[in-house]
Order: structure tokens, then C-alpha cells, then sequence
């Protein structure tokens, strides 16, 4: 830490002289790595939906993603543990050199022409457990990258935003231009720029891991050890009303609204308005992004959760109107309203998680809050080729839509979730100390 940055902090000054301390080194080399690899990110399920789905249907869609969600939600916990006692950033770092591996393999393989399926299911789901390491150590790593945890989760937000706007038109154009496989190589090339600005941040001695007593370490010892750390995120995840029941109403969100949302819309979608039209709609759902995020950044809710659930109402109307075949200028103001709605909720969830959660634990308590809300998607995503036989896309994205509304409801239904406050400036943590859907 600078001189000039322990004076600032001894000081106390007002927040409009703070505010251009977000972009020390810290936060910009963690604001560069995760904004590459979300684009790289933004460009995959185009990529997915349309290269995919040109060789195996929605339910080879459906099963890839299936199984790189189930993947991760299978070890997100151990990588919770895992980030907590190595440190976040070094799990993050490892994470993402695996998927250039697994992002290299697949380019290669749509270079020579059609990937097997089990290849397919085999690199989604290393790319999953890749993801599970990395991911709970993205919460963990904003209050060691900057002072103000809602103001760089807006930031990052917009990013994603940006991301979600570039990478699906440029992955439908490159797509059509010279193949998938340009497309992964990309992704590959993202994660490697990734993993080279997350190991060149300059960490406090204070932030690295805490080093467990030396010792022999016995498989029993290492498996006892654990199952303490499991447990112990367990008591401080299911000691927080607000966030485990937020969780629940998720897992219906992933089965319901979340999962069967890609693969069923971009089906309806390419169908009616051709295949470019995808990646169209995607990237107005990052424009949506982009405002919703920059509303973040200047509104601080008394009561962010609450005000996260009112804007989800206007999420609905995305699977409403792919569900009733709307004319494509409805068409894409309806992503515009679910990326604005979405990216409004993520800054307040998120914020909320790493304000008020013990630095100790918020790893652990991070991956539990991530395997809940992402495992019904999974489950979500593996169901909608299926249930596709059964029920028309439109009907089931009806569905989707009013279960969207009935999350709401119940998000306003539970007092802990209606009430809870935003943290005391002290408990968002200070530049520098250790350590969301």
C-alpha cells in the first residue's frame, strides 16, 4: 500500500475525493483480467447454441450446458474452501489457464470439422470444474482490489454489460464467416490474458492465505480438515436468512426461468428471424446490462435486495416476448428490460454478500450461494430438450415468465429479504484486508 493511500485512509476523505482511488493498479489488472474473459465468456453460448445446435439439436445444446453447470456445481463448494485457504487469486489463476486448455482442445476440434459429442461433454465439463475453482474467488477478490465494494461491483457490471453487447454479434459473425472454431480460439486467448493480469496483482501480506500449521497432512487429517471448512460455510451461509432463502427462490429460477431460457429462445429466435438474429438479441440484452449497471453505480438503495426484486419484475418480459413471437423491434426492448433488470439485481446481490459476510469466510460462503442458485439452472438445462416433446418452446417460456413474476412475489414475501439494510460503511471492508447470483 502507497504512502499517499494510508494517508487517504487515515484521513477519511469525503467520498467524491476517494472515488478516483478505484483505479489503483490493483483494480485496474483485476478490472483488464475480468473483462477479456468476459467477453470471451459472452461470445460462448452463441457459440454453443448455434455450432452446437447445427450438429445436435436443442438437446445437445441443452446437455452440454447441463453438464458444464452440473460440473461446477458439483465442486463450486471445494473451490469456496480451496480460495479461502490458498488464496483467491492463485485459484483463479490456475482456473483459467485449465480452460485454455479446454477451449484450445475445442478449436482444434471445430477446425477439423465436427466435434465428436462425448468431446463436447468431456471439455464442458473440465471447463466446469475449471469454473467452480475460479468463480467463488471473484467475490473475494473485490474488497482486496478496491475501496468501495458497490462502486466496483457497478464497474464490473458495466464490463459485463460491454461484454454481453461485443461477444454475442461478434460470435454469430465469425460463426458465419470462418466457423466455430475462431470462436474458442478467442476464448482460449482471453482466459491466457486473464490469467496474467490476476498473477500480476501486487497483494498486501495481510491478503494472502492464512498457512495451516506444519505437519504431516494424512488423507484422514487432509479430509477432516474439509470437512471443518465445508461446515463452518455452511453455519455462517445458513445463518443468513436473507441469503438462503434468496437461494431457494433461485433454484426454482434455474429450473424454470434461468435454464430453459437459452436453449428454448434461441431456437424460437433463430427459427423465425434467422440465426444472426441470436446474437442480435444478446447483445441488446448487453445494452440493457450496460444501463442497468450504470444505474447501480449512482442509486444506493436503504434496502438494496428489495429494490434488486422490484427491478426483476421487468425481467419477465424476456421469455414473454420470444414466448408470444413478437415483432423484432419488441423483440429486442424486451432483452434491453432483462439486461437492465438483471444487471441492477447482480450489483445489489453481490454487494450485499461481501458486506455482510465475514472476510474469513465469504470463499465458503460464496460457493454455497453459487452451487444453490446455479444448480436448478442445470437441472433447467438438461430438461428443456425433453420437455420440449411434450409442451411447444412458446408454452414453456410462458411458463418461464410467470414463474419470473412469482420470484418476485416471494422475494417481497420474506421480511429478511425486504429488510435487509445496506452494511455500515466499516463493514464493507478497508483496501487491502482478506475477505456472490
Amino acid at each position: 500500500m502507497t504512502t499517499t493511500q494510508t494517508q487517504d485512509q487515515t484521513a477519511r476523505p469525503e467520498p467524491a475525493t476517494a472515488r478516483p482511488l478505484l483505479w489503483d493498479r490493483r483494480f485496474t489488472l483485476y478490472f483488464t483480467a475480468r473483462s477479456v474473459s468476459l467477453v470471451g465468456d459472452a461470445m460462448m453460448p452463441v457459440a454453443t447454441a448455434l455450432a452446437v445446435g447445427a450438429v445436435y439439436g436443442v438437446s445437445g445444446v441443452g446437455f452440454v450446458l447441463g453438464t458444464w453447470t452440473g460440473t461446477f456445481v458439483l465442486l463450486v463448494l471445494f473451490g469456496g474452501v480451496f480460495a479461502d485457504r490458498f488464496g483467491a487469486r492463485r485459484m483463479m489463476v490456475g482456473a483459467d489457464l485449465a480452460r485454455v486448455l479446454t477451449q484450445g482442445v475445442l478449436a482444434a476440434a471445430f477446425f477439423v470439422g465436427a466435434p465428436p459429442f462425448w468431446l463436447l461433454v468431456s471439455m464442458a465439463a473440465l471447463a466446469g470444474a475449471a469454473v467452480a475453482m475460479f468463480l467463488p474467488g471473484v467475490n473475494g477478490m473485490v474488497p482486496l482490489v478496491a475501496h468501495e465494494p458497490q462502486r466496483a461491483n457497478g464497474t464490473l457490471k458495466v464490463a459485463d454489460a460491454l461484454a454481453q453487447l461485443l461477444g454475442p454479434t461478434l460470435a454469430g459473425l465469425l460463426i458465419t464467416l470462418t466457423g466455430a472454431g475462431t470462436v474458442y480460439t478467442i476464448d482460449a486467448g482471453t482466459f491466457l490474458l486473464s490469467a496474467l493480469c490476476l498473477a500480476l496483482i501486487p497483494l498486501a501480506p495481510a491478503d494472502a492465505p492464512t498457512k495451516a500449521p506444519a505437519g504431516p497432512d494424512s488423507p484422514a487429517r487432509i479430509g477432516r480438515s474439509l470437512r471443518r471448512d465445508l461446515h463452518q460455510g455452511w453455519q455462517e451461509f445458513r445463518a443468513r436468512t436473507w441469503m438462503w432463502a434468496v437461494i431457494l427462490i433461485w433454484v426454482g429460477y434455474g429450473i424454470l426461468l434461468f435454464g430453459p431460457l437459452v436453449p428454448l429462445s434461441s431456437t424460437l429466435i433463430s427459427t423465425r428471424h434467422g440465426s444472426n438474429t441470436y446474437g442480435l438479441a444478446v447483445s441488446f440484452l448487453g445494452i440493457g446490462t450496460v444501463l442497468g449497471g450504470l444505474l447501480a453505480l449512482r442509486l444506493r438503495p436503504a434496502r438494496p435486495l428489495a429494490a434488486g426484486a422490484a427491478a426483476m419484475v421487468l425481467y419477465a418480459g424476456l421469455p414473454l416476448c420470444v414466448a408470444l413471437g413478437a415483432g423484432l423491434p419488441v423483440l429486442l426492448a424486451g432483452h434491453v428490460l432483462g439486461g437492465g433488470a438483471w444487471a441492477f439485481w447482480s450489483v445489489m446481490w453481490a454487494t450485499s454478500v461481501q458486506t455482510h459476510t465475514p472476510p474469513a469466510v465469504l470463499n465458503r460462503v460464496t460457493a454455497y450461494e453459487q452451487a444453490g442458485s446455479v444448480s436448478g439452472m442445470a437441472l433447467g438445462q438438461i430438461l428443456a430438450g425433453p420437455a420440449t416433446a411434450l409442451v411447444a418452446p412458446g408454452r414453456l417460456l410462458l411458463v418461464s415468465a410467470g414463474a419470473c413474476l412469482a420470484g418476485c412475489v416471494a422475494l417481497f414475501a420474506v421480511p429478511a429479504i425486504r429488510t435487509l439494510g445496506r452494511a455500515a460503511p466499516a463493514e464493507a471492508g478497508e483496501p487491502g484486508m482478506p475477505d456472490g447470483p
